[in-house]
């Protein structure tokens, strides 16, 4: 046995169904390795970026394991804003990067740069193996750090003699323990009953990785039981149904956002796993309203984020026992909170006919609109990171966990047709539809090749204005002249028919419905070429 077969059979061993892979020369052996495997499929991508987002998107659309391979040298470099972004935003991808020979090189110093000193700032772990025996205990290591409940980035760095090498005792292996996380304590439970039954108009903020089965279960419960407002930072928008009558809204901007203003009438938030890597939302110190921490670990106090009581424990475990607790809510009035609600929702009906009334190019409310009126309930969209993501995230009602994928951690431009790619893999059934820009397209070419080869029956909607428009914007709303910020499309209908895609061009914003039902219809990739601006304000 080979050192490359150990390493896939740890990784069949660690329940790994599928690798993300960019081929090369040095891992030649680990190609030959994971040919053997039956339990592990390979997903061919062009290029690393693509690798490590559908790796990503793969463990957040099952919980399932999930690893992207490259190679050495600028492949692996590659990686690293894709690693950053699964750091950032709690996606546990495993990065394997290959090296020279580390025993005897005949190349010395040709292309050698430390990977792994490259990798140890945005990964949890980051480390090369340096002998055969390591391979158990450095994998086992990277994933559970990986998994753990606050989940991070790993990189595992395999130089090529270390992948041929003789393993002589195969039978080393490492057990695939179970974790037991701590369950709240009655006196925390006592402690949340009693400053819930003070308050007068208590709400709840979901927060980052509230996204799991059980929290949203229990979660969801309890709110029901108790009729209680909560909003959502825009990440996590669906970690809870918005189609409950306590949906309050997405907190969208930082400040001075619609659901502000029902915040000020609340003297109570129960914040479920905040974490700031996401943009966050000024609201605790500028009313007073006070703060209840509830995560897995404790807070970073800073000046948006101040909570007076932290409760760290098993979350779900937290509200279902806040579910099994009779807590007296005699006292509680959400008569405003709900009436501010209302009228928010009368204001953006409003701003919709308005913009209604301008000129045949769409914008972003009428976008979100119109793709929320075709898609179905479970149907995906996932959204490219520029401006108009606000308003999807305050905008598009969810209805179903991972039906919106958009980032705001690191808010990586370019990221989601692979997660796109990947959320269609996995749900063929489903409408999913992703949402760019034209110079996005011409950037990520390779991506849609990878669309074409896996058959994949998706949807583009191109936001075509032949510039960087929301730096125009931002530039004109800045008193500053436009300047330096247009650019040249290619045809992009020869550009279609030369990849087999299907093209469709939309002029008239009144078309756009009614193009996008087709484009579902289409069993292919479908592009949909829109024309598209921004209203002078985000509200």
């Amino acid at each position: 046995m080979k050192a490359s077969d150990l390493f896939i059979h740890i990784l069949e061993q660690k329940w790994v169904k599928v690798i993300y892979w960019v081929p090369w020369e040095e891992n030649l052996d680990l190609i030959d390795s994971l040919r053997k495997s039956w339990k592990i499929k390979l997903i061919l991508t062009r290029n690393e970026q693509t690798a490590v987002f559908m790796a990503a998107t793969y463990w957040r659309l099952t919980w399932e394991v999930w690893v992207a391979i490259a190679t050495l040298w600028p492949w692996a470099t590659n990686m690293v804003t894709w690693v950053a972004f699964a750091q950032l935003g709690w996606f546990p991808v495993m990065v394997i990067t290959w090296q020279k020979p580390i025993k005897k090189s005949k190349q010395w110093q040709f292309q050698i740069i430390d990977v792994v000193s490259m990798m140890k700032p945005i990964t949890k772990y980051a480390t090369t193996i340096i002998s055969w025996n390591k391979i158990p205990h450095i994998l086992h290591n990277a994933f559970k750090i990986a998994t753990s409940e606050r989940p991070w980035a790993v990189a595992v760095e395999l130089p090529e003699d270390i992948a041929w090498e003789f393993v002589e005792n195969p039978e080393l292996i490492i057990s695939n323990e179970k974790v037991r996380r701590p369950i709240i304590d009655e006196k925390s439970i006592l402690i949340l009953k009693e400053e819930l039954q003070k308050a007068k108009s208590p709400i709840i903020l979901i927060w980052a990785w509230a996204n799991r089965k059980r929290i949203t279960k229990y979660l969801t419960e309890f709110i029901v039981k108790y009729n209680i407002p909560f909003f959502t930072s825009q990440m996590w928008k669906w970690v809870v149904s918005e189609d409950l009558k306590e949906y309050l809204w997405t907190a969208a901007l930082t400040s001075w956002d619609y659901i502000h203003n029902a915040i000020k009438e609340s003297d109570l938030i129960l914040s479920v796993w905040y974490d700031p890597i996401e943009k966050p939302t000024h609201l605790i110190l500028e009313w007073w309203t006070k703060n209840i921490h509830i995560n897995f670990y404790e807070s970073n106090i800073d000046t948006v984020y101040n909570p007076y009581i932290e409760i760290i424990w098993d979350i779900w475990n937290t509200f279902w026992q806040l579910c099994e607790t009779d807590i007296d809510n005699s006292n509680w009035d959400f008569e405003k909170i709900f009436k501010i609600k209302q009228k928010n929702i009368k204001l953006l009906q409003e701003n919709l006919e308005n913009e209604d009334m301008w000129n045949n190019i769409i914008w972003p409310r009428q976008l979100v609109n119109d793709v929320r009126s075709i898609l179905q309930k479970d149907d995906i969209v996932a959204l490219d990171n520029w401006l108009y993501k606000i308003w999807f995230a305050r905008n598009y009602i969810t209805y179903f966990p991972n039906t919106l994928l958009l980032d705001n951690a690191l808010a990586t431009m370019w990221a989601w047709v692979a997660s796109w790619m990947e959320a269609k893999r996995i749900n063929p059934l489903k409408n999913v539809v992703v949402i760019t820009w034209d110079w996005w397209l011409v950037m990520n070419l390779w991506d849609l090749e990878t669309v074409v080869r896996l058959k994949l029956d998706l949807t583009i909607i191109v936001l075509n204005n032949w510039s960087y428009w929301m730096i125009k914007w931002k530039q004109t709303g800045a008193n500053m002249p436009e300047w330096g910020l247009d650019f040249w499309n290619p045809d992009f209908v020869k550009l279609a028919e030369s990849f087999g895609w299907i093209w469709y061009k939309v002029e008239n914003k009144n078309d756009f419905k009614k193009t996008l039902q087709k484009a579902n219809d289409e069993k292919w990739l479908k592009i949909i070429d829109l024309k598209f601006e921004y209203p002078n304000e985000i509200n």
